[in-house]
């Protein structure tokens, strides 16, 4: 019998063996009995009905109602000088629209019309992860291209950790695309086991489950989440594999990066991007001999920094839940319980991405990017030069 019987097998024996502790009555472990459409005729009315639905199926978690919908719910920003083009969004797993709300605000404020999606499955409460397909996801991303199209000259796509992968894809595949806004794209898995996790989901629930605390996103992950995921991994890598993409890409990413294989997308922008105004933004202090990247070290004891993460080059230092002066502090960070409990309960603490130790030291995630206005700068550069 082959290593992947063996491997399968035991997957299986190891699921069966803690799916009883798994079981649970509270809501937000629950899915729903179905997910929500988004395939409406316009924009605004895909908006409003999946205010209604999330305000129908979502577990709240503060009597904050409208700002909680407000943070989950797709979103348009329309600029007050247009420049005719527009950007189409995509948040990753787990997360919700929020994760690009500075992002679009810098959009919108040099002229672009942008838009997010709210990807099936996410907004409403972490159970319902367990419903979409792959399918669900890529069609509401090529569903809101085709609605949007008509609506601008140029058309770019923006994608974040999954949705990176959801929109390169797309772009591989559309001649029509303008270009490319990538952020920690997750082309590839930080972790091998991922690959494990369709074969898991028979027979195990979840992939990690954490009491459901932030209004903006997901603290667990059910196994069904993390295989579709992969899914979106495996189709860009593909899709890659024998494509070289010549529309301009920008692309930033945190060397410190737990999540992902921080590498693989820099031989990708090397290797498969080839417009000459590509621009990589690196976080970090390797230097990556690679043309058009511009470094900058996330090693601030200044600011308490020790790396950067996966979703803190998504904020600005001003954002007003993940800033400098966070009002959601991220103690679940890969430490032990104890430097957990201290992170709450108000010790000094540093940030860091997920799964940062060291002697002496209670880590946070790093929830903000303490260079952001430069990095927009630099996608601005991107965008206005073109091809």
């Amino acid at each position: 019998m082959t290593s992947s019987f063996y491997r399968m097998t035991f997957i299986a024996s190891f699921a069966l063996l803690i799916a009883c502790s798994q079981s649970t009555t509270d809501p937000n472990y629950q899915a729903s009995e179905s997910l929500p459409s988004y395939s409406q005729d316009n924009f605004q009315q895909y908006i409003d009905e999946t205010k209604l639905w999330l305000s129908q199926h979502r577990v709240f978690k503060t009597d904050d109602i409208e700002k909680e919908l407000q943070a989950n719910i797709p979103f348009e920003l329309i600029p007050e000088n247009p420049n005719g083009d527009a950007v189409l969004l995509v948040h990753g797993l787990g997360d919700s629209p929020y994760s690009f709300i500075d992002v679009a605000r810098h959009l919108v404020s040099q002229g672009y019309l942008v838009r997010t999606v709210l990807l099936p499955g996410h907004g409403s409460k972490v159970g319902d992860l367990m419903l979409p397909t792959l399918e669900d996801w890529q069609n509401v991303v090529s569903h809101h291209i085709a609605l949007l199209k008509p609506q601008s000259n140029k058309l770019w796509l923006g994608g974040y950790s999954t949705g990176a992968n959801l929109v390169t894809s797309e772009a591989l595949n559309d001649d029509e695309i303008e270009g490319l806004l990538l952020f920690s794209p997750a082309f590839k898995p930080g972790r091998a086991a991922v690959k494990w996790a369709r074969a898991a989901s028979y027979v195990m629930t979840w992939a990690d489950q954490d009491p459901e605390t932030n209004y903006i996103r997901y603290n667990s992950l059910p196994m069904n989440g993390a295989a579709v995921y992969y899914d979106t991994a495996k189709i860009v890598q593909n899709d890659l594999e024998d494509a070289t993409y010549n529309k301009p890409v920008f692309m930033m990413i945190s060397e410190g990066d737990s999540i992902i294989d921080s590498k693989f997308p820099t031989s990708v922008f090397q290797k498969k991007f080839t417009n000459k105004n590509n621009k990589l933004i690196w976080q970090g202090e390797l230097d990556l001999s690679i043309s058009k990247t511009t470094i900058f070290s996330m090693d601030r004891p200044d600011l308490g920094i020790v790396n950067g993460s996966h979703m803190g080059l998504m904020f600005s230092p001003n954002n007003i839940e993940y800033g400098t002066e966070a009002t959601i502090i991220i103690c679940n960070n890969g430490q032990t319980k104890e430097q957990e409990n201290a992170c709450e309960q108000g010790a000094d603490i540093w940030f860091s991405s997920y799964g940062m130790i060291e002697e002496g030291k209670i880590f946070a995630r790093l929830t903000y990017n303490p260079y952001f206005e430069q990095s927009m700068e630099k996608l601005d550069t991107v965008m206005k030069n073109e091809r």
